[in-house]
C-alpha cells in the first residue's frame, strides 16, 4: 500500500511517501523537509502569522506536486503544537484548504506522542523497550512503552522555537538566560520521574537530534545514512551544547547546512535533550528521522487493512 503523510511542526513541515508492506513495514520513496517556522511568535501571542501561514502553504503546494508523481492511495496531513496552541487554528485550516486542497487534522499532544513513538520505532531491529524522545519547536514528547506500544507519555509545552523566544534572547545567549531556560526545562522533567525508564533504549527524534548527530560526525550536509540509528552519548551532546552556547548565530549557520533554519533555536534543543538524558540517567540515545509522519503513514495503513479485512 502506498501511502503518504506530511507533518506541519512548529518550526518545520516534513513530507513522506511510502510503500508500507503486508506486515506493516514502512519504506520510504519520498521525504522532505523545509524550514517555514509556522509557530514564530505563537508562544507569546497564541495566534499563527499571516505570512507564516503563507509561508508553510507555499510548501504544501509544492508537496503536492511531489505526492502527485506517485499517487498514494491516501495522504494525511496532520499539525501539531503551534497550530493545537493558535486561537486561529481554524481560519490556518480553511486557508490551507482553500490554496492546496488538504484537510489539515490537528493531533493532540497525546496523539502526538502516541504516533510519533510507533514512528520512532517501526524501524528498530532488537528493541524490546523504548523511550522515545521528540524534541519539537513548541513542544516535547516523551514516550516509553514496549516493541509496539507506548504504556506511558507526556506532551509538555516545551520546545526548541518556544524555548528561544521566551529565554534565549541574546546572541549568543547570556550564563543567565541559559540558567533560567535550565530552569524551564528542569521543571518539566520532573513531571516525567514517574516514568519507568530503567533498561530502556532511549530513541531520540526531530530536529534537534539529527542536527546534533551530523554536527558530532563533523558533516557538511544532512545524511539519512549517517544520522539512522547514530549513538549520540550525552557528553556528546554536553560538549555540543557547551561549544553552540557561546557561539553567534551566524558561525553556527556556517557549521553545516543542516544548520539553515535552525541555526538560532539549536542551543535550546541541545539543552533540552541533554536536561531530559541528564534526569532519566541515559547515557546515550539512538538517533532517528522517524517521527510522527511515519507513524500517520502506518496509522492510515492500519486503518485500511482492518477496513479491507472486515470487507
Amino acid at each position: 500500500m502506498r501511502l503518504a503523510s506530511i507533518d506541519i511542526g512548529t518550526n518545520t513541515v516534513l513530507l513522506l511517501v511510502a510503500e508500507v508492506g503486508p506486515t506493516g513495514a514502512v519504506s520510504p520513496l519520498a521525504y522532505e523537509q523545509r524550514i517555514p517556522r509556522l509557530g514564530k511568535g505563537v508562544d507569546a501571542v497564541r495566534r499563527l502569522a499571516p505570512e507564516s501561514m503563507q509561508r508553510v502553504v507555499a510548501v504544501l503546494k509544492e508537496y503536492r506536486a511531489i505526492i502527485g508523481r506517485y499517487e498514494p492511495e491516501h495522504v494525511t496531513v496532520c499539525a501539531t503544537s503551534a497550530v493545537r496552541d493558535a486561537a486561529n487554528r481554524d481560519e490556518f485550516a480553511a486557508l490551507v484548504k482553500a490554496q492546496s486542497g488538504f484537510d489539515v487534522e490537528v493531533l493532540s499532544g497525546e496523539d502526538e506522542a502516541r504516533w510519533t513513538y510507533r514512528g520512532a520505532i517501526s524501524d528498530l531491529r532488537g528493541v524490546t523497550k523504548a523511550a522515545v524522545l521528540d524534541i519539537g519547536g513548541g513542544s516535547t514528547e516523551l514516550s516509553v512503552g514496549d516493541s509496539r506500544n507506548p504504556t506511558q507519555s507526556i506532551s509538555m509545552d516545551l520546545g526548541a522555537v518556544r524555548l528561544t523566544e521566551r529565554y534565549l534572547k541574546s546572541d549568543p545567549p547570556t550564563r543567565a538566560e541559559l540558567d533560567a531556560a535550565t530552569q524551564e526545562v528542569r521543571a518539566h522533567a520532573v513531571k516525567t520521574a514517574f516514568f519507568g525508564t530503567r533498561g530502556h533504549t532511549l530513541v531520540a527524534v526531530a530536529g534537534t537530534p539529527t542536527t546534533l548527530a551530523i554536527l558530532a560526525q563533523g558533516l557538511p550536509r544532512f545524511s539519512i545514512d549517517a544520522v539512522t540509528n547514530y549513538r549520540l552519548s550525552q557528553q556528546r551532546v554536553r560538549e555540543l551544547l557547551e561549544r553552540l552556547g557561546g557561539m553567534r548565530v551566524a558561525e553556527i549557520r556556517k557549521l553545516s547546512e543542516v544548520m539553515e533554519g535552525r541555526a538560532d533555536v539549536i542551543v535550546a534543543g541541545a539543552l533540552i535533550m541533554l536536561e531530559i538524558m541528564q534526569a532519566h540517567g541515559f547515557t546515550e540515545a539512538v538517533v532517528s528521522e522517524r517521527g510522527v509522519r511515519y507513524g500517520m503513514v502506518i496509522r492510515d495503513w492500519e486503518n485500511r487493512d482492518r477496513l479491507a479485512t472486515d470487507a
